[in-house]
């Protein structure tokens, strides 16, 4: 009878401990901490690109035109533009314009290296001629198409696991401020690709090293150009009230509310996007302007800035909070109601991320709530953006992270609604969305 030489005294070749040790793994962390100043300088570029493109097109364009301002109508023309070029670029460039929104927030493997100038356009396009998508899912694509490509670029042939792990650090360098922190980011990665188990740290770590360079990149880049970070941040959050047993009833119902609404907006935009798949130029076009007309109406009808239901959302945040007795019950349900169907319409045809359309869609929703009896402005703001955050993302310790760290000190006070907001919601967005359909069994005999 053969001897086992296997036990307690030989290491496993994927044992942590182990691999922690190896001199393997230390050089995986030097070239993560390498990949994370370029790619976190290239993520920084593009967001300036972008916050330098969308008021020059936005503003200075009529302005330079002869108009007196912005017109009203402007809108149209600037989405029907970006529809055009993210719906050419979707087409026709390998790579299909990178993540697929209606999908959902998924960490996918790096792209090729031939198909980031195609996410790299149609999440231009998407961002600049105001979509409703934020950058997130774009930057999260070229983070891991660069941080992989550079891996080849020193190796000709590099081991599968070494290339994904350094496109993973490359992804967590991208939007390594964009959060508002490092390790939010890191989160976010970790539950939308579903590592776990006892390799999962070593997976992270490489990511959070990166991640932690890239930070110091933005804030250094920030300073020195004066753009600043581009980081999420509310800069003038009222003082936090502790819970109160009305607020954890409120919870219960903001969290039935952003199931529904989600619900609701992923189901537009799957309708849709059925529908632009069979003319994608064209019915790219046709979905920018009704964005457009969204916003115009919105506009119009309350009198205040387009721009509310333009873009993601990231921006327009802080304002919203700062200025929010200004706006009236009406105003903010016609916010939430343009908001909600045109980040619906874009999902279903351009190229961005979920996340920051979701959260301002929730933080309108939460301040509208704040206007009934027995629910604090700051608890219902930070309820809405878990609670939205939650049906339209899937994740929710990461839409716990957003909503609490986002209001900074105030945050530990309304955790505990928060948590309840967001179970609710992740539970009835469980059970309010239909299972996938089995595919159905061709002719043939059954299997007994």
């Amino acid at each position: 009878m053969p001897v086992d030489r296997t036990g307690p005294e030989t290491p496993s070749p994927s044992d942590p401990l182990t691999l922690l040790r190896s001199r393997a793994y230390l050089m995986l962390l030097v070239l993560s901490a390498l990949i994370g100043v370029p790619v976190s300088a290239a993520a920084f570029g593009f967001l300036a690109l972008v916050g330098e493109v969308q008021p020059l097109i936005y503003t200075d364009l009529p302005t330079s035109l002869g108009f007196d301002g912005t017109p009203p109508w402007w809108p149209l023309p600037l989405l029907a533009v970006g529809g055009l070029l993210t719906g050419l670029t979707v087409k026709y460039l390998p790579g299909h314009g990178g993540h697929e929104p209606t999908a959902g927030f998924k960490a996918g493997g790096p792209p090729a290296p031939i198909e980031l100038p195609g996410i790299f356009l149609a999440a231009l396009a998407t961002l600049c001629f105001a979509a409703v998508l934020g950058p997130e899912a774009p930057l999260l694509a070229l983070g891991g198409g660069l941080g992989a490509g550079a891996v080849r670029m020193v190796k000709r042939d590099p081991p599968e696991q070494v290339s994904a792990v350094l496109g993973a650090a490359g992804s967590f360098a991208a939007i390594s401020s964009l959060l508002g922190s490092p390790l939010l980011g890191a989160f976010l990665l970790m539950e939308a690709s579903g590592l776990g188990g006892p390799m999962m740290a070593l997976v992270l770590v490489p990511g959070l090293l990166a991640a932690g360079i890239g930070a110091l990149i933005f804030v250094g880049l920030g300073s020195w150009t004066g753009l600043g970070t581009y980081s999420l941040a509310l800069n003038h959050v009222p003082k936090a009230t502790p819970p109160t047993a009305a607020e954890f009833g409120w919870a219960l119902v903001i969290g039935l509310s952003a199931a529904f609404v989600g619900v609701g907006i992923r189901w537009l935009a799957v309708r849709l996007k059925t529908n632009v798949d069979r003319r994608r130029v064209p019915a790219t076009v046709v979905m920018g302007l009704v964005v457009a007309g969204l916003a115009i109406g919105y506009a119009q009808g309350t009198g205040k800035a387009a721009t509310d239901v333009l873009y993601s959302g990231q921006t327009a945040l802080d304002p919203l909070l700062t200025h929010s007795a200004a706006y009236s019950v009406g105003a903010l349900s016609l916010l939430v109601l343009c908001k909600g169907l045109a980040y619906g319409a874009s999902l279903s045809s351009f190229r961005g991320g979920p996340i920051f359309p979701a959260m301002f869609v929730g933080a309108a929703g939460g301040i509208l709530f704040s206007h009934l009896p027995g629910l604090s402005l700051v608890a219902g703001l930070a309820m809405g953006i878990g609670a939205m955050s939650a049906a339209m993302l899937g994740l929710p310790m990461v839409s716990v992270l957003l909503a609490t760290l986002l209001i900074g000190a105030e945050g530990l006070t309304v955790m505990p609604l928060v948590i309840v907001a967001v179970v609710v919601t992740y539970v009835a967005t469980a059970k309010l969305t239909p299972p996938p359909s089995e595919p159905r069994e061709g002719p043939g005999p059954r299997r007994q």
